[in-house]
């Protein structure tokens, strides 16, 4: 079982995991989503370095330090690309992103 003061931000790293793939799929199912293909791949990029981060952590890995910091970097940069657009999903998924973003900056 992960370390009790690591769960919110397991939590904020699962959510965000769901929403950039949810925002990927979505994407791919509105009416252009070549004008999407920045979003998807750092939706893709995000939800793995996230899975990473948790799984690193989880298991008390020496990297997860590192893992954590480039998630937070991630997370940024799909958040912020992700604020471009007007679809909901991409709305939602900024704010898991960035919510994620600070709890990986209160964990380093």
């Amino acid at each position: 079982m992960p370390h009790q003061e690591n769960k919110e931000l397991i939590e904020h790293l699962a959510y965000c995991i769901a929403a950039c793939e949810h925002c990927a799929d979505a994407c791919l199912s509105e009416d252009d989503p070549s004008s999407l293909a920045e979003c998807i791949r750092l939706d893709r990029d995000c939800a793995d370095i996230c899975h990473l981060a948790l799984t690193y952590i989880s298991r008390d890995s020496v990297y997860a330090d590192s893992a954590v910091e480039e998630c937070a970097d991630i997370c940024i940069d799909c958040a912020e690309e992700c604020e471009k657009h007007e679809h909901d999903h991409c709305k939602n998924c900024a704010e898991a992103c960035r919510a994620c973003a600070k709890a990986c900056g209160a964990f380093v």
